[in-house]
């Protein structure tokens, strides 16, 4: 980026992907003063581990994905509520992704890759390869292009839009060319994780597995890590200007 990154928008399929993917990168985007949305496709009403009624699901992981985000400084939500387990990369979600994008003008957008993860198959949930397309297209060409979805423009002044860069989380690892050092906000990415009570109350080494990850993927990318650095979330970074 030759330009101030101050606007960053992620974009993910369900409440919690962000923080198991990403919650420690985004605290410090947000220490660093960059102003993070979220952009929620479901509201994870397939999820959960107990009796809750599912009735009461979405409501409930839309509060815990609001308190999970207030631990790294974000407050601008956006729950587009497609139902869980059915996301397709329609026009219709390419529309209402364009939207978002549009109305927050990013210069960085981080969302899923549309790629399957065979290593690590629950990376690649169908939802979040769904996501992840549709994220894409709305970047390039849709949110750009004044001329696809009219009505976001005539109907709602929403001008067109090129976001510079975009981050991809959860790709196959020969795709990763840009790691993060979340040691430092290790505690920022448990407080957002322990949010998800209805997703993670029951896990005891909860803390431990995300440790084990995060330092496999030091181990996996050391040539992209600085020295001395012992937990990295990681991505593709593509120039999409």
């Amino acid at each position: 980026m030759s330009e101030p990154v101050t606007r960053a928008l992620v974009v993910v399929a369900h409440p919690d992907d962000v923080d198991f993917g990403a919650a420690g990168t985004v605290a410090s985007w947000t220490a660093a003063g960059i102003a993070v949305s979220y952009c929620l496709v479901t509201s994870g009403d397939a999820g959960g581990f107990d009796d809750t009624p599912r009735s009461e699901m979405a409501g409930l992981r839309e509060a815990e994905q609001r308190a999970a985000a207030a631990e790294l400084g974000v407050t601008d939500l956006t729950f587009l509520r497609y139902p869980d387990g059915e996301v397709t990369p329609s026009l219709a979600l390419r529309r209402d992704i364009s939207r978002v994008v549009r109305r927050v003008r990013p210069h960085r957008v981080l969302t899923q890759s549309p790629e399957m993860f065979w290593e690590r198959i629950g990376v690649s949930h169908p939802d979040h390869r769904a996501t992840g397309e549709a994220t894409l297209a709305a970047v390039y060409p849709d949110a750009r292009n004044p001329f696809a979805y009219p009505e976001l423009l005539a109907d709602e002044g929403l001008e067109a839009w090129a976001v510079p860069e975009t981050w991809v989380a959860g790709c196959p690892p020969e795709r990763v060319n840009h790691v993060v050092d979340v040691g430092p906000t290790l505690s920022a990415k448990f407080a957002a994780l322990r949010a998800h009570r209805s997703q993670t109350a029951h896990r005891d080494d909860l803390e431990t597995l995300i440790k084990s990850l995060l330092a496999r993927n030091r181990e996996r990318y050391a040539a992209l890590a600085a020295d001395g650095v012992e937990y990295v979330e990681a991505f593709q970074v593509v120039d999409t200007a």
